[in-house]
């Protein structure tokens, strides 16, 4: 047998990964669509959750299999935090568009109102939604799964102030890691419509307890600027990192990044990163997350758009283990 027969094979072997191709499938329902690698899920969109006033992402199972969001207020956890009822797992929101607030919920402002049936109704007339309007595209082939959907932002009376258009990209990379590229298009639909200077504004997730600062178990933020823990918040950065254990103190580390990519709009972007657990990527609070003198609204006429990208990457370690800076550089490229 000529040894130089086995050669090509030999060599193709040094570049083919030792993981198997996940296989994706996505799945529309009457209050979402499902997600699952490997036939196991890995997150579901939620729709038709009459309880808020925003789709979102829950569950989100990470590359170790468990859940990597807070279930609060979806689901009760023994020893999770039960604050900001609003942070539903991983979600868009603004609190003013056009004044009105898609980032608070009902129940937020239940809590607020602490009884008094006229403060509730006060502050439910400022009270807007980010209403699921349509399912454009839902299909998985080629190791990805593609879920393409459109929302309105209402206000109190129902009326259309902006639209937006998400494209999601499931895939799993080679080490392992679940990816979300997150791409939103938003246009005006009122004649004029402003996203204002907010603090809580962005594409946001809110991670599991453990992997908080605050719980002391072990979590980290970590910029790509260098900042970690409370020195993160409001800095400008091309991606953001919370990591920690996800079963609790002494297990296994995991995390959380977003990256920033440099079309997004105001890259990078500022961070609206708590040590309680909160992860924002918001590019509108120029004066009130990034500190700068002046506020800078993003106003759209009629028919006018602007795009947020994000990649986010549920990662096994810390964000030096997980390569998350390389990450970010080709990302970028694309």
């Amino acid at each position: 047998m000529n040894p130089f027969r086995l050669f090509p094979l030999a060599l193709l072997s040094l570049f083919v990964s030792p993981l198997a191709a996940a296989e994706l499938s996505i799945d529309p329902q009457p209050d979402g669509v499902v997600i699952k690698i490997d036939g196991e899920l890995f997150t579901k969109y939620v729709t038709g959750d009459t309880k808020t006033n925003k789709p979102y992402f829950y569950p989100v199972v990470g590359p170790g299999g468990e859940e990597m969001t807070r279930s609060y207020p979806m689901k009760d956890v023994e020893g999770e935090a039960q604050d900001h009822p609003h942070h539903r797992s991983f979600w868009f929101g603004h609190q003013f568009v056009n004044d009105f607030d898609t980032w608070h919920e009902e129940l937020t402002l239940i809590e607020r109102a602490k009884g008094d049936a006229a403060k509730l109704a006060e502050l439910k007339t400022k009270l807007g939604a980010t209403k699921h309007r349509e399912v454009i595209e839902a299909k998985a082939e080629g190791g990805k799964a593609v879920l393409k959907v459109a929302s309105d932002y209402l206000d109190p009376a129902g009326a259309v102030m902006a639209s937006d258009v998400r494209t999601f990209t499931f895939s799993v990379a080679a080490d392992g890691s679940r990816v979300v590229d997150a791409d939103i298009v938003f246009t005006g639909v009122a004649d004029s419509v402003t996203f204002s200077d907010a603090k809580d504004a962005g594409l946001s997730l809110r991670v599991a307890h453990s992997m908080a600062v605050k719980s002391e178990q072990g979590g980290r933020i970590a910029l790509s600027t260098g900042e970690e823990g409370e020195a993160a918040w409001g800095k400008r950065a091309a991606w953001c990192d919370f990591n920690g254990p996800v079963s609790g103190k002494g297990g296994e580390v995991f995390g959380i990044a977003v990256l920033n990519h440099p079309s997004s709009l105001r890259h990078p972007t500022p961070w609206h990163a708590r040590t309680y657990g909160l992860l924002t990527a918001n590019p509108f609070g120029m004066k009130s997350v990034a500190g700068e003198k002046e506020e800078a609204p993003v106003v759209l006429k009629k028919g006018e758009s602007f795009t947020m990208r994000h990649r986010i990457l549920f990662h096994r370690g810390d964000e030096k283990k997980a390569k998350i800076a390389e990450a970010w550089k080709a990302y970028a490229g694309e």
